[in-house]
């Protein structure tokens, strides 16, 4: 019970910014880019992580699936499919850390 309050507490003292900030890209060198065009690619980062999750999920659907029919084929599939996924979010999600290196390699 007293877990439960702490949480709510928590969740009516945040804002719906403490959830979204963990997706949104840290801008550092670019921060001089427009507000619209940081919602767009915070948008477009969001709707890529969704996919990939979507994907990941559909890859752990094949994985149970092939185990159950006995078919490596499948179950194959599913692992590839899970990997490619996960590689993925840990691209975009680090995709304004990589842009920044670059970007600091290049001063």
């Amino acid at each position: 019970m007293q877990v439960t309050q702490q949480v709510v507490q928590l969740a009516a003292e945040g804002g719906i910014g403490s959830i979204t900030d963990g997706i949104a890209p840290s801008w550092d060198v670019f921060g001089e880019v427009g507000t619209k065009a940081k919602i767009i690619v915070g948008v477009v980062m969001a709707g890529a992580i969704l996919f990939l999750l979507g994907s990941a999920i559909v890859g752990a659907v094949h994985i149970r699936v092939g185990n159950q029919q006995h078919n490596t084929m499948e179950t194959k599939k599913g692992q590839t499919m899970v990997a490619s996924s996960l590689l993925g979010l840990f691209a975009v999600a680090s995709m304004s850390t990589l842009f920044g290196i670059v970007y600091g390699f290049g001063i």
